[in-house]
């Protein structure tokens, strides 16, 4: 597979996941390989039960491989601790899902000052990097709205703002288009284009729609756990 020149953000090396069935194993992820930049927009597509979410995870520090390496800004995973391994992912990992998650008691500048409280920021600055956010996917108007009060798309900005708020270096985001409409799904997807852009992200977006995948610098495919590499 061809793979874009320069320093990774991410790197996979032969990285594979099974899972015990019966008395065999199931291969989800088998042997997959690639690197991912700063500023590069990657899209992830392949059939369900494909694998695209189990690649997602283990891309995320959410899941082990059970074979090969997961590299993040130079530093191997697999010889890090389990704390080494949080504060990795908190600190240089950020994640948009299908469903924004946001918390439904909280503001929406409160849903993004809570995970940098959680980092160790102080209210303060957390509150005022939130604003920072909000503005930048156009919803500071709307900080004090709680998420009920915000349309499907307002969350979605949301959820994408909270996902930049400890500043990352790599942003995986899995069907984050896929519960909007049409319109909506564009609204996002462009402001996701522009954030990557902006802000010097690496980002692996998991879609099946096929029309915001060809909108990206590379398209990758994952077919029974097999990764390869081509426009559609």
């Amino acid at each position: 597979m061809s793979e874009p020149q320069g320093p990774a953000v991410l790197a996979l090396r032969h990285v594979s996941r099974s899972f015990p069935q019966g008395d065999a194993r199931l291969e989800v992820v088998k042997g997959v390989s690639l690197n991912l930049q700063a500023g590069e927009l990657v899209a992830l597509i392949g059939p369900s039960g494909a694998g695209k979410s189990t690649l997602l995870q283990i891309c995320g520090l959410l899941e082990p491989p059970t074979a090969g390496e997961v590299v993040i800004k130079g530093k191997d995973a697999g010889k890090l601790s389990d704390d080494e391994r949080t504060s990795l992912r908190r600190t240089t990992i950020g994640f948009v899902y299908q469903y924004h998650h946001l918390l439904p008691e909280f503001s929406a500048l409160e849903n993004i000052a809570i995970p940098q409280m959680i980092a160790g920021i102080a209210r303060k600055e957390a509150e005022s990097r939130a604003k920072e956010l909000l503005n930048l996917v156009g919803l500071v108007k709307r900080a004090d709205h709680r998420p009920a009060q915000l349309s499907g798309g307002e969350q979605q900005r949301v959820a994408i703002a909270r996902a930049l708020a400890n500043a990352p270096a790599l942003l995986l985001a899995d069907e984050p288009t896929g519960n909007l409409d049409h319109k909506t799904s564009d609204e996002v997807f462009d402001l996701l284009t522009r954030l990557v852009k902006a802000v010097g992200l690496a980002a692996m977006i998991a879609t099946h729609n096929l029309e915001l995948a060809r909108r990206m610098g590379r398209i990758l495919t994952i077919t029974d756990g097999t990764l390869s590499e081509g426009k559609d």
